[in-house]
């Protein structure tokens, strides 16, 4: 899986990188399931965005964070705004779990669909 990282408004800190590749890097297990059997490269790509909305805020600071993974057909996206830049990233993460998991059971299910139509006309 190949994780890319864009900052907006924002520095991008080796600390924050490897946070980030943690976080979303664990949704790799996902992936393992998108891959070409030939050649066993991955098709799977992150694009995660984080930025600092404004800097004119009196309460504080708004961060966003925002994930798009390319895969087979379609892409995924997911986006959370929040006051903790970490916690946002922890949302986003999950959120594309749940979207990723979805995407997997509707892909399986197509398959197992054709298969039962195919015997039907048999």
């Amino acid at each position: 899986m190949k994780i890319i990282i864009k900052t907006k408004n924002l520095e991008l800190t080796p600390a924050l990188e490897t946070y980030i590749y943690q976080k979303i890097g664990a949704l790799e297990k996902f992936s393992k399931t998108f891959q070409k059997q030939e050649n066993s490269k991955t098709l799977a790509e992150i694009f995660v965005e984080i930025e600092k909305i404004t800097k004119h805020h009196r309460k504080g600071e708004i961060f966003k964070a925002e994930a798009q993974v390319s895969l087979p057909g379609k892409s995924l996206v997911a986006e959370s705004t929040g006051e903790d830049l970490l916690k946002e990233i922890i949302k986003v993460k999950e959120k594309l779990e749940q979207e990723i998991k979805k995407y997997k059971t509707k892909h399986s299910e197509l398959k197992i669909r054709k298969a039962r139509k195919q015997e039907i006309e048999i």
